[in-house]
């Protein structure tokens, strides 16, 4: 049902927990695979993924690049863009499996609500105050979309300074979901 992907670079430490929450939605049969889109990490990223049974690849480039080719090879038909170091909470299985089997026509996207950090900084505090204002999410919230629509889109932009949130902008906060599960980002 789902591929998820995570672009990595030297992200040993921050993936550990990332795909550790995972565990729960493979084993539930929600994840069809993990694909880990690394950018030529100089620590151990390889080895975590190989451990986790993610597959790993090594793809040169700029993130929007990496990610969009990482979603080429993609098997299921629903995307999950997730960063190193971000932690769904328990919920978010329940909430997705509902998201991606509701009848078609509503959003093909979503987010996670975002969740504050262990030690949050301010700057931390001051987004989660603009997105419950309505700011647009962020890449930290994740990005479930469904694969014919990112296709559709032109998936990430390979020149963008930042790939993930300008796709997130071009989705439009009218086409994107925000799922109840929480997605808190590691402090690293």
């Amino acid at each position: 049902m789902l591929s998820v992907i995570i672009a990595t670079q030297d992200s040993e430490r921050p993936l550990l927990p990332t795909l550790a929450a995972l565990v729960p939605g493979a084993t539930e049969g929600l994840i069809s695979e993990v694909i880990v889109a690394d950018a030529g990490s100089r620590d151990d990223t390889a080895i975590v993924a190989d451990i986790a049974g993610c597959n790993f690849m090594l793809i040169e480039g700029a993130l929007g690049a990496r990610l969009k080719k990482a979603a080429a090879s993609a098997r299921a038909p629903w995307l999950l863009f997730l960063r190193p170091g971000v932690i769904l909470d328990s919920g978010w299985i329940s909430e997705t499996r509902r998201f991606v089997e509701r009848r078609p026509g509503g959003p093909q996207a979503a987010v996670f609500r975002r969740g504050a950090p262990a030690q949050a900084e301010l700057r931390e505090v001051w987004s989660l105050f603009l997105t419950a204002l309505g700011a647009p999410p962020r890449p930290e919230q994740g990005l479930l979309i469904a694969h014919p629509f990112y296709d559709a889109l032109g998936g990430h932009r390979d020149g963008a300074a930042d790939a993930e949130a300008e796709l997130i902008r071009r989705i439009g906060r009218r086409k994107t979901a925000t799922l109840g599960a929480i997605a808190s980002r590691l402090d690293t």
